[in-house]
């Protein structure tokens, strides 16, 4: 189980995925860094969809938006 011993490669080969059997050494740091840079840009994605969100029908129902959207924190706040 687990495919055999490994067997001798061309080393001028170069891959930009790290080659055959590639397990840096520091690939924990590398995920935590690229995951908090993608959840930096969602959250900033997020506010400013959020600052330019305008329904100019008021919902019928409750929406998870109208918590953030600044339009209803206004209104909210006139009454």
């Amino acid at each position: 189980m687990g495919g055999g011993d490994r067997y001798p490669y061309p080393k001028q080969v170069w891959s930009p995925a790290g080659g055959w059997w590639v397990r840096p050494s520091n690939w924990k740091s590398n995920t935590f860094i690229v995951a908090a840079g993608i959840a930096g840009i969602c959250y900033l994605v997020g506010n400013v969809s959020a600052s330019k969100e305008y329904r100019y029908i008021a919902p019928a129902k409750d929406i998870p938006s109208a918590k953030w959207a600044k339009q209803f924190q206004v209104e909210q706040k006139d009454t």
